[in-house]
């Protein structure tokens, strides 16, 4: 068995040539990447001052933070977790190679949806599982259905869904994460959610699958809603009969996460005044990107429920997005994400913006690219 080659993330390619114009001098706008612009909770970064001078800290696991963990799917989505049952980890990232390499043999399969995270087809190659990626457009809302999983031949061993999605914002209806949930339960089949965006949603709440899946693993992380992406923390909700397994993996894989970050997570629970104003920024921003797309000449766009992107169908200018992506950014210093990172086959005709920077600098990315898009339009699609 060969090492198995996975693809590059094109957004860190965008990123890396966007802070090289920065150390000449441009002035950029970085849309690249989804993390959110504001520091962590103010409270989050006072505890951690204060542990950073009281504690010397060292390898550990907090039970406390796991305990709030678990209140917290009590309080809002009603469903009841034991604390044993949660994993803390280095990020989603760890959480997800936890439930995959917890999950599945070398050689088995597993569901997903096109356009998808880079990183669930990057990481089940690399574990060396397979992958059935399941083309998801706007007749679905370019999400998953029951009906598109259960047409596979042969049936995967394992299903990941991710609501709200990146790259897309598109939060699944709860009759279609039950419906998911009752075939992967009738067929044995492994399920995965993807949970990193719950708290950043617009126009209805996200479900989390432990409501119709309680045997379900779940990953999440204080990235996204809590802003902390550099803490590096997140964590992995197992089966009662995965513990074992999950944390076996995580102390000789990973170890645990960082003692710093798990003290300002526990702290971060409180503070969310805070955390809801940078929702309604988001929410603004939203509502900015989604006025301007006519004067972009984007109307075609993935459902922005939740996150903080807008995918956005291209074709009608390129069928090469990472070099148009290159382009926008060379002429107008707004950085943004080529499809081709979360769809292989159609995502040269999609690019991804994400919302999260201040409105500020959304409102002068705006301004930057219409008239640039009116060029790109007028030359029918020449500047790639």
């Amino acid at each position: 068995m060969s090492v198995p080659a996975i693809d590059p993330f094109h957004a860190i390619a965008i990123s890396a040539l966007a802070h090289q114009l920065e150390s000449q001098g441009r002035s950029v706008i970085h849309l690249e990447f989804g993390q959110p612009s504001t520091p962590a909770p103010k409270a989050a970064i006072e505890r951690a001052h204060h542990v950073l001078d009281t504690d010397p800290m060292g390898y550990w696991e907090s039970e406390a933070l796991r305990q709030r963990i678990a209140a917290h799917y009590a309080q809002h989505y009603r469903v009841t977790v034991a604390p044993e049952r949660i994993i803390l980890t280095c990020g989603a990232s760890a959480a997800l190679v936890l439930a995959i390499s917890s999950s599945f043999v070398p050689g088995q399969s597993v569901a997903l949806a096109r356009p998808g995270y880079v990183a669930y087809r990057n990481t089940l190659r690399a574990l060396h599982v397979g992958v059935q990626e399941i083309p998801c457009g706007p007749e679905t809302r370019f999400g998953l259905t029951a009906q598109a999983i259960k047409a596979l031949d042969p049936a995967p061993a394992g299903v990941i869904v991710a609501s709200p999605a990146n790259p897309t914002g598109t939060i699944l209806e709860p009759h279609t994460l039950r419906d998911i949930a009752e075939l992967c339960n009738q067929r044995g089949m492994v399920l995965i959610s993807d949970e990193i965006y719950h708290g950043l949603s617009y126009d209805k709440p996200a479900k989390s699958m432990l409501e119709f899946a309680p045997e379900a693993l779940v990953v999440n992380s204080f990235s996204k809603y809590f802003s902390m992406a550099p803490w590096r923390l997140g964590w992995l909700v197992v089966p009662e009969h995965m513990v074992d397994a999950a944390r076996a993996r995580m102390g000789n894989l990973f170890l645990p996460p960082s003692a710093l970050s798990q003290h300002a997570a526990l702290a971060a629970f409180d503070c969310d005044a805070e955390l809801q104003s940078h929702v309604a920024t988001y929410r603004r921003n939203r509502d900015l990107f989604l006025e301007a797309l006519p004067a972009l000449g984007l109307n075609r766009i993935a459902p922005p429920d939740g996150a903080f992107y807008i995918y956005a169908d291209i074709r009608h200018l390129t069928d090469d997005s990472l070099a148009f992506c290159r382009q926008l950014l060379l002429d107008t210093g707004v950085a943004c994400a080529p499809g081709i990172d979360f769809d292989p086959v159609e995502g040269r005709h999609f690019i991804r913006f994400s919302f999260a920077a201040s409105t500020a600098l959304v409102q002068e990315a705006l301004a930057r690219m219409i008239p640039w898009f009116a060029a790109c339009s007028a030359d029918t699609g020449v500047k790639t």
